[in-house]
């Protein structure tokens, strides 16, 4: 990239490729693909090239490198279905929005982290963040306290998700069910529990059912938007 090119993919003017070249489309598609299978970190301008049946070279005629292409797989997926529908009642938006989002990380378990770590300012990005701050103002005309809102959804729907994801991985790992885990801890949780020492964990753990992660995320949701509502009728 030259000094005076602009930096972001979004400033720059579309590349037309040469007419045996892969397209654009074609080149986001394939590192989507490649990046929920194996993770971003496998995908390449090489290995992109290779799934495509073409050279690298060619797709430096569609983009100028790897930072241009996560940007636009970010985007891709960001818009991949369309935004709910807006009712105009703060909580109902936003709670539509993070279970959009929730779905969205949960299809592409590569996207949480770099939503957390690069700016996403490509145009589907940008909507669902106006989306946020337009459902948070009609709640408090206050566009500090509007983002303060919006901050503390995102941050509950990262961290939760994260958490899901990390403990797929590890079942995934371990290469056991979720039945054949517990059976293989049973003997090692027993001896802990008929010590006496931790009551409510043995509560929990001999409770009837356990919570999916949707009533977990939907509990915790809840719990913040309540949290929220309250704040929203004081100054801070």
């Amino acid at each position: 990239m030259s000094e005076d090119e602009p930096i972001l993919v979004w400033m720059r003017e579309p590349r037309a490729p040469r007419r045996q070249g892969p397209d654009i489309d074609r080149i986001v598609t394939a590192a989507i693909a490649i990046a929920d299978a194996d993770g971003l970190e496998a995908v390449s301008m090489r290995r992109v090239a290779a799934d495509l049946g073409s050279g690298t070279a060619s797709l430096y005629r569609s983009l100028a490198g790897r930072d241009d292409l996560i940007d636009l797989m970010i985007d891709r997926v960001r818009g991949e279905r369309d935004l709910p529908e807006r009712t105009g009642h703060w909580r109902a938006d936003l709670t539509a929005l993070a279970h959009h989002l929730r779905a969205t990380l949960l299809r592409h378990p590569w996207l949480g982290p770099q939503i957390a770590g690069r700016p996403a300012l490509g145009p589907n990005s940008l909507l669902e963040q106006e989306f946020a701050l337009a459902a948070a103002a009609e709640l408090t005309p206050d566009i500090a306290r509007v983002t303060y809102i919006v901050d503390a959804v995102g941050a509950y729907i990262f961290g939760a998700t994260t958490r899901q994801l990390a403990e797929q991985r590890a079942h995934r790992h371990t290469g056991l069910t979720e039945d054949q885990w517990r059976h293989a801890v049973a003997p090692y949780i027993r001896t802990i529990l008929a010590a006496g020492e931790h009551p409510h964990l043995s509560r929990r753990i001999h409770q009837d059912t356990d919570p999916t992660p949707e009533d977990t995320f939907t509990f915790g949701l809840t719990a913040l938007l309540d949290g929220i509502a309250h704040a929203g009728r004081y100054e801070p």
